[in-house]
């Protein structure tokens, strides 16, 4: 039987879902700010009805579980949960800047990706990442900070990929410009990427309970709060 693998990704501007099967992968994505809610219910379906699948088919379910958008990473994690707890089906949780790095690879040449995402408050989720065979390997720690205190990568040659790369342009290029050889600010994480490291993951048996699948903020006030 083959190893189907949905993966769904809304922590971005981007709202992506992705059928693996064995592999090849099917794939809707929408840039649309602030719509995810509305769109990632029918990504899904469609995805299911045109390859012919149901849930009980699937062998997991992955998500990009952050950093990223509050409510964003929110929206997977619930709609993960709700799925796998139905189905009775294992979850894989795949990091969004992995999901990123994996994107930045696959659309250039380079081998290592600084991996960066506009966190707001005039910050970035920051992570470092080098390919390994078909999955990237965090270097270093995923991190919520200002451009400035970024964390150095290593010498050499490094694309910089993610919305972060345009937001926080002048500090990031003053920081690193020498060491990247090409900007990709454009570029989303998207469910297709989740799906190929999900895959890996569960090759490894990196298997985890629907209650398991929580978001990954990386700072402690995610929301802003008002005034009184």
């Amino acid at each position: 039987m083959p190893t189907r693998i949905l993966a769904i990704e809304t922590s971005s501007a981007a709202c992506s879902a992705a059928l693996s099967v064995d592999g090849d992968i099917e794939e809707r994505y929408a840039l649309a700010p602030r719509q995810h809610a509305a769109l990632i219910l029918p990504m899904i379906e469609s995805l299911m009805v045109e390859s012919g699948s149901r849930v009980g088919d699937l062998d997991a379910i992955a998500f990009g579980r952050g950093p990223g958008s509050f409510t964003g990473v929110r929206i997977a994690a619930s709609i993960v949960q709700g799925i796998a707890f139905a189905a009775d089906k294992p979850v894989i949780p795949v990091s969004t800047l992995a999901a990123l790095a994996l994107g930045g690879l696959r659309e250039s040449s380079g081998s290592r990706v600084m991996a960066a995402l506009d966190a707001r408050k005039d910050e970035v989720y920051w992570g470092c990442f080098e390919k390994s065979d078909d999955a990237v390997i965090l270097l270093g720690d995923e991190c919520v900070c200002l451009p400035a205190a970024a964390p150095s990568p290593a010498a050499g040659d490094w694309v910089a990929a993610g919305s972060a790369w345009e937001a926080h342009a002048e500090v990031l290029m003053q920081r690193f410009g020498e060491r990247v050889v090409r900007v990709l600010p454009d570029l989303e994480p998207r469910a297709g990427d989740v799906a190929r490291l999900a895959m890996g993951e569960y090759q490894r048996g990196r298997l985890f309970k629907p209650e398991e699948a929580v978001p990954v903020y990386l700072r402690d006030n995610v929301a802003d709060t008002k005034k009184s």
